[in-house]
């Protein structure tokens, strides 16, 4: 008690200067008046600023997840992160819940957002990003991170991700389910839950429905009610999407979430996590009477909507704008071929966000005159040459000659459009572009360990180890995922092989080469009867009848697993009959339950599971099935890959086509029919049908 006096007449010594006289004739009844001084503003401040209902920043871990890949420049990582999370941090207050901040253009940019739910206070907003930035910064050098709390979302990325909505990973937390112990339910297979009533049933199933529909019609993308049920039932939800994303992403986050937490229940308690949406239900308010909103005016048909309101301001402005906005890019258009011609519109592509335009004297220069010694090799339309920038960058530099063919300038200008804008870390980046008369020169990210098929088929045959091979597998899966469902438009690849897949420093798998994709337009399927890809790795639907789907990507990609499994590839005549035809050969192993025969004989045992190397196999039997509505999404398959147990994965007869271009298919035990593809050139295949063999 004597040090405490002591220091509190230390602390406030300015008092002296103003009553000295006080003090020294009662110095123990002033030390008393001092402490209750003290207590009473303190009070005071508490209860002035603080909300008593909402003092709790609800700081509960729901998920975590560091990115697998590093920063190239540490401290300068460092100071942009600092700076975005300090950028974030000023900018809640009072009225504010969501912020984002961004240090691009940099070696390592930063792209950085937060957001809080909506009914907490300032001070709780404030300690959960506090909370969650001390937590987000243990990622350490990752180039990317994400934690997910009750109350708060923090992520920063290397690009951006502003309007990204559903993504690979999202789930459901039931009951008491947080970040680590959702892992070890899932691992063990148990699962403890709290019955609830049916009446409590019907009351979350009601609510979830509504704040679902509502949410995505209001401003600010928020909604949070409460809602009664027969036998006194009580639930409390709450819907939010982050404000940058669309009205139909929000829409689609929340469905994907509502589909995840709906296995919650029975369960009191359940939370729905993605990247751009939160859902939650509960039987214990955690939010206020006051903070209830009000959903009727949003659900009635048509009421309420943002689309519509955007629809009118658009129709009364959207006019004018049009003919201003044309005549500024006419007349900017103008302005860059008058100034260089030479650096200016790419083929009519002025839309371009992001690729550099280089000189082609400097990368000239980086190839060594595209010498052959600089040559990574060859691809359909070109070849690829190693550059080193004058600054020291290495680089990718793939030329292309479109007096080939039309179809190659078509291909150029397709890679500029989509890739430009596309940004994962499982997909080949381009840097920039470069013409020059008939030259069309495209500059990628280098990949110091080239592509996959060396690792698998060629001089580096076995070098790589379980651990590595299953990376490469759940990194093409996610990266496919990406061009499906997570750009602003779906990209389907078609060309999906081993040759396609770049591994970068360490040895993560980048997908290359979107020279043969397109875009799929809405409600078209039948998108084009030319043929462009290889045979051995092509759905059959897409090279007999030139049905183009997602699920041609998907068909690919399980043969491609298959060959990373076994080392070996899809056709080899080198080898006995019954095992020429990879698929072939893997469905019989997986008839006979053999499948381990399957597993490259370069692999250590004592690297892998048996069962997981045969789970990954039933995936990709999974992806090749006949019918294309069986095969799973890329995105299922994310799940199915990083999920652990059994899933009942029961695949059927796949369709597969041999070295000789012959579709064998097998329905119901029935006799094999077959189509045969015959190739008239490199670039299109005629197609002829027949029964029987």
């Amino acid at each position: 008690m004597t040090t405490s006096s002591s220091s509190l007449v230390l602390d406030f010594s300015f008092f002296h200067t103003t009553n000295s006289n006080s003090f020294e004739s009662d110095s123990a009844t002033m030390r008393i008046k001092i402490s209750h001084f003290i207590y009473l503003s303190f009070s005071f401040i508490f209860l002035f600023f603080c909300d008593p209902i909402a003092s709790d920043p609800q700081a509960k871990l729901l998920n975590k997840g560091c990115s697998s890949y590093n920063v190239t420049s540490l401290s300068a990582f460092i100071s942009n992160l600092n700076s975005t999370l300090a950028e974030l941090r000023s900018q809640l207050n009072s009225t504010t819940r969501f912020a984002t901040a961004q240090r691009p253009g940099t070696v390592d940019p930063v792209y950085a957002l937060f957001q809080c739910r909506d009914y907490l206070s300032t001070a709780d907003c404030v300690s959960c990003f506090d909370t969650a930035q001390s937590e987000i910064q243990k990622c350490s050098a990752a180039n990317g991170a994400r934690v997910i709390y009750d109350g708060c979302f923090l992520r920063y990325e290397g690009n951006g991700f502003f309007d990204q909505t559903t993504l690979p990973g999202n789930r459901a937390l039931c009951g008491n389910e947080t970040a680590a112990s959702v892992n070890e339910t899932a691992a063990s297979g148990n699962k403890t839950t709290v019955l609830g009533s049916d009446g409590f049933r019907d009351a979350v199933n009601g609510l979830l429905t509504d704040i679902t529909t509502a949410a995505p019609r209001m401003e600010g993308y928020f909604a949070a009610a409460r809602r009664g049920g027969a036998g006194g039932a009580i639930v409390y939800g709450v819907a939010q999407c982050a404000p940058r994303v669309s009205e139909e992403g929000c829409e689609q986050c929340l469905k994907v979430a509502y589909g995840n937490i709906e296995r919650c229940m029975p369960d009191v308690d359940g939370r729905a996590v993605d990247a751009g949406c939160f859902l939650r239900y509960s039987d214990t308010a955690f939010f206020s009477d006051d903070q209830v909103t009000d959903l009727a005016p949003f659900l009635r048909t048509g009421g309420g909507s943002r689309k519509k309101k955007k629809a009118i301001i658009g129709g009364v402005v959207g006019g004018g704008a049009f003919v201003l906005l044309l005549l500024f890019f006419i007349l900017l258009r103008r302005s860059k071929k008058a100034k260089n011609p030479q650096k200016g519109d790419i083929l009519g592509v002025t839309e371009l966000q992001g690729p550099v335009n280089y000189h082609y004297n400097d990368l000239k220069s980086a190839t060594k005159n595209f010498s052959e010694e600089n040559k990574l090799g060859e691809g359909g339309f070109g070849d690829v040459y190693k550059g080193v920038l004058k600054n020291g960058k290495i680089v990718a530099v793939k030329k292309l000659m479109i007096r080939q063919s039309k179809r190659a300038r078509e291909d150029f200008e397709s890679e500029v459009k989509l890739i430009s804008n596309v940004h994962h870390r499982n997909l080949v980046r381009l840097l920039g572009c470069c013409s020059k008369g008939s030259e069309l020169l495209l500059v990628y990210e280098f990949m110091a360990n080239s592509s996959l098929d060396k690792y698998l088929f060629g001089n580096r045959r076995g070098s790589l180890n379980w651990k590595q091979r299953f990376d490469i597998i759940i990194g093409v899966a996610r990266g496919l995922a990406y061009l499906h469902e997570e750009f602003h438009v779906c990209i389907i690849h078609r060309d999906i092989k081993p040759g396609n897949i770049l591994l970068d420093d360490n040895f993560q798998a980048r997908i290359a080469d979107f020279g043969l994709a397109r875009l799929l337009p809405e409600d078209q399927s039948h998108l084009s009867t030319k043929f462009a890809g290889t045979l051995g790795y092509t759905a059959p639907e897409y090279a007999i009848h030139g049905q183009l789907s997602e699920k041609v990507d998907t068909y690919s990609y399980g043969v491609v697993v298959l060959e990373i499994i076994s080392g070996r590839k899809s056709n080899d005549t080198k080898l006995e009959p019954v095992a020429q035809y990879l698929l072939e050969w893997a469905w019989k192993l997986y008839e006979t339950d053999s499948l381990m025969k399957l597993v490259d004989e370069s692999l250590d045992p004592n690297e892998y599971e048996k069962e997981e190397v045969k789970r990954v196999i039933e995936i990709a039997l999974m992806c090749t099935q006949s019918t294309v509505a069986s095969r799973p999404t890329i995105s299922e398959v994310v799940v199915m890959l990083r999920s652990k147990g059994d899933h009942g994965l029961n695949p059927t007869h796949p369709t597969f086509i041999d070295a000789a271009s012959r579709v064998q298919v097998k329905v119901d035990g029935a006799d094999a029919s077959t189509s045969t593809i015959s190739s008239t050139s490199n670039a299109t295949m005629s197609i002829s049908q027949y029964s029987g063999r």
